[in-house]
């Protein structure tokens, strides 16, 4: 247990910076199963900062009127069943990157799909 970071958070997480943060949630939902961890929102109502639980991960998401903006962001997720999480991902929307496929001298099955911002999200399975 430590005292300078949450329980059963990693030390590092990555953050996205979303002008539609909600799609994005609705998205992780959908594709990976994730949960919302913490979330909060502007006196709107709309969100200011989110965390999605994805399996041992964390995933950060700003949203909506900041100063600042993602960049192209790739992030790489090793999950049970690459191949059902990028059907789920293109079923949900997501552009196509690459399907997946092993390459030579690796053991994944790693395939890449954009998500609705833009993010790059590359799955594999060893």
């Amino acid at each position: 247990m430590s005292d300078w970071k949450p329980a059963g958070y990693p030390s590092l997480s990555p953050y996205l910076i979303c002008a539609e943060p909600e799609v994005v949630i609705a998205f992780l939902q959908t594709v990976f199963g994730a949960e919302v961890a913490r979330r909060f929102d502007r006196p709107d109502g709309s969100l200011m900062h989110g965390e999605l639980r994805l399996d041992d991960g964390v995933v950060m998401i700003g949203g909506g009127a900041t100063e600042f903006a993602s960049a192209e962001v790739h992030l790489h997720l090793y999950v049970p069943d690459a191949q059902a999480v990028f059907d789920r991902a293109v079923a949900a929307g997501a552009e196509v990157v690459r399907a997946p496929e092993r390459q030579s001298g690796d053991d994944d099955l790693r395939g890449g799909f954009r998500d609705p911002a833009g993010h790059t999200w590359w799955v594999a399975t060893q």
